[in-house]
């Protein structure tokens, strides 16, 4: 474990009430979680085509673009908003755990909720889950350089990581068999999985309260909220505009801007646990939760922004066909003509 002596952030003297064990309330939260995960990741695949999937990975302009932009623009992002907020160095780190995290579950439902391609989304969320095992700990070696002595590298949990990824592959794969056996019921298993989502939500938010209590309040520091803000945005923003560079379609832009701008909080939470003693690490253990807050709505916004685009192009494509039907007319006419 790290001890710090010169722990004087922006944060005030705090010593963590809570506990790093499992609660009851901890454990039910967990329990609905996987739940709800695994029927949404179930009606995610359902959207899918294996040949989509094969284009992917023959073709992986899209998945190349979508690795260079989490493991590229998230962990410098990260680092570069530390030395302008002057934080302190636990606090650095705690920031630069989140950003070098893969992206999470949540880019899955952001990319079908913006009309993203959800075959791009499936394939990047497992290919960044994997590198993890190998660039998480290579870039917390080279970040963490000059703000952390101990081993950080070495408190990746690996284990943790292949939980995730096999809670994503197993359920999308079961998504996939079911929609090329059954095609009748899979826009029905979609909305079931859309359904018990937002039913879900609120037990979900009244279990998290109620397991972490006031302390959540603590780190409402200016600077880190404007961390928490911050982060995200540049994410979907740079990630949107390295896609477009790259002359990415409209579907895997947004995706690539999804998948950039969400972090997978409970690694880093997971990480932060493991790495550094209750009493080092304080309020700090909750700052993946505040960046899940702001990512959560940055990203229902960017959704909307989306969705008004795409409304605003229709009439673009209404006064096209009425000039293809214009001009076909004006062909038949000279044809009779002749």
């Amino acid at each position: 474990m790290f001890t710090c002596t010169g722990f004087n952030a922006s944060l005030p003297n705090f010593t963590l009430t809570f506990t790093f064990r499992q609660r009851a309330t901890d454990q039910a939260l967990n329990g609905i979680l996987i739940a709800v995960l695994s029927i949404v990741m179930v009606s995610l695949g359902c959207t899918m085509q294996l040949s989509k999937i094969k284009t992917h990975f023959w073709k992986p302009k899209g998945v190349a673009v979508a690795v260079v932009a989490q493991y590229g623009i998230m962990p410098l992002t990260a680092f570069a908003l530390g030395k302008l907020f002057h934080l302190g160095p636990i606090e650095s780190l705690a920031v630069l755990i989140c950003g070098c995290c893969p992206g999470g579950n949540l880019s899955n439902i952001f990319s079908l909720a913006s009309k993203g391609d959800m075959n791009l989304s499936i394939v990047m969320t497992t290919c960044s889950t994997l590198l993890a095992l190998g660039l998480m700990p290579l870039l917390l070696y080279l970040y963490s350089r000059g703000m952390y002595q101990g081993n950080l590298e070495g408190k990746v949990p690996y284990k943790g990581i292949v939980i995730s990824l096999a809670m994503m592959l197993i359920p999308c794969t079961i998504g996939i068999f079911l929609k090329e056996k059954k095609p009748q019921y899979a826009r029905l298993i979609i909305k079931a999985g859309m359904i018990v989502l937002l039913v879900s939500s609120v037990p979900i938010i009244a279990l998290f309260v109620t397991s972490v209590g006031n302390s959540f309040l603590i780190i409402f520091s200016p600077p880190l909220l404007g961390m928490s803000a911050l982060m995200p945005f540049i994410g979907f923003l740079l990630g949107y505009m390295l896609s477009s560079f790259f002359k990415l379609n409209d579907r895997c832009r947004r995706t690539v801007c999804m998948e950039t701008g969400c972090q997978n909080v409970q690694l880093c939470s997971t990480i932060l646990r493991v790495a550094f003693a209750p009493d080092v690490i304080g309020p700090l253990f909750f700052f993946p939760f505040l960046y899940m807050v702001f990512q959560l709505g940055e990203g229902f916004l960017l959704i909307l922004a989306f969705r008004v685009h795409e409304k605003l192009k229709k009439p673009n494509g209404k006064c096209s066909l009425i000039g293809a039907l214009y001009n076909s007319t004006n062909t038949s006419c000279i044809l009779k003509l002749h």
